[in-house]
């Protein structure tokens, strides 16, 4: 299968473009682990109580991880869309 909608290319630019699209998927793969662990992180340290009772989840530690999530992933919208516009102007 080829990348070339003409169906061009020899089978080294093939494997070229195949090679690149391995590494931006590894690239965008270690990228959404970093997020995640830096979610896990940062609403475990504020949500979980160092000395805990209970195995479980109680509900205030559950709404309190819920809102930390979702408090993350506004930020960095906005922060993204900021970036995005500060790139335009320039």
């Amino acid at each position: 299968m080829s990348f070339y909608p003409f169906g061009g290319g020899s089978s080294q630019q093939q494997a070229a473009v195949n090679a690149q699209n391995v590494a931006m998927a590894e690239h965008e793969l270690e990228m959404i682990t970093d997020t995640f662990y830096r979610i896990v992180d940062s609403c475990y340290k504020k949500c979980i109580p160092p000395k805990y009772i209970d195995a479980e989840l109680n509900k205030g530690e559950s709404v309190c991880i819920d809102r930390c999530v979702a408090k993350y992933f506004e930020v960095n919208t906005k922060v993204g869309e900021a970036l995005q516009k500060k790139g335009q102007q320039a």
